[in-house]
């Protein structure tokens, strides 16, 4: 499955053609969230599932919609975003090198929560669901936050598209025709 996770962001790299790319994004996003199902995290493969593959490849469509199907040839080979690429994945990789082992019975993911966590829940937020009571209010900011992050990229994408049309309208005054731009 790694393998062809990294096959596919090879592909969608090298690809010319937006409406072949976008695609190959939809490939790759369905296959993390199939590398997620294999890592017992369901909750990321739907979301993955549902944000990448899904509202994602909409929107990148749409998008294509309103402008050409083509990328702009590059002028120059830089290396500059090679090098920065690097830099981050060194560094992404010195991060994991501190990790527990997957699986490990010691780590920290492993140990935690306490039993007396999920006895105490009802008691303290009153709510019978342990799942809800964790993304609610325990989790509450985090949760509170990876929605705002959801919302302001859904505005963001919309303002962009709204924004490209060049509309023009044509209103008749007097006799005469007049082009107001959408801008003006």
């Amino acid at each position: 499955m790694l393998l062809l996770l990294c096959v596919t962001a090879v592909a969608v790299v090298r690809m010319r053609g937006l409406w072949a790319a976008v695609m190959m994004m939809g490939i790759y996003s369905f296959l993390g969230a199939s590398w997620m199902l294999l890592l017992d995290a369901p909750d990321v493969a739907f979301t993955e599932a549902a944000v990448g593959a899904g509202i994602s490849t909409v929107l990148a469509l749409a998008t294509l919609g309103l402008t050409t199907t083509r990328a702009k040839q590059r002028s120059g080979s830089s290396m500059l975003p090679l090098v920065i690429v690097g830099i981050t994945g060194a560094a992404l990789v010195y991060g994991t090198l501190d990790m527990p082992h997957f699986g490990d019975p010691d780590s920290p993911a492993n140990s935690y929560p306490h039993p007396s966590y999920v006895e105490r829940t009802e008691g303290d937020i009153h709510i019978p669901n342990v799942v809800t009571a964790v993304l609610a209010s325990y989790r509450g900011y985090d949760t509170l936050g990876e929605v705002v992050v959801i919302f302001t990229a859904g505005i963001a994408v919309f303002v962009l598209l709204r924004g490209s049309r060049s509309r023009k309208r044509t209103h008749r005054s007097e006799g005469s025709e007049v082009r107001v731009s959408r801008h003006d």
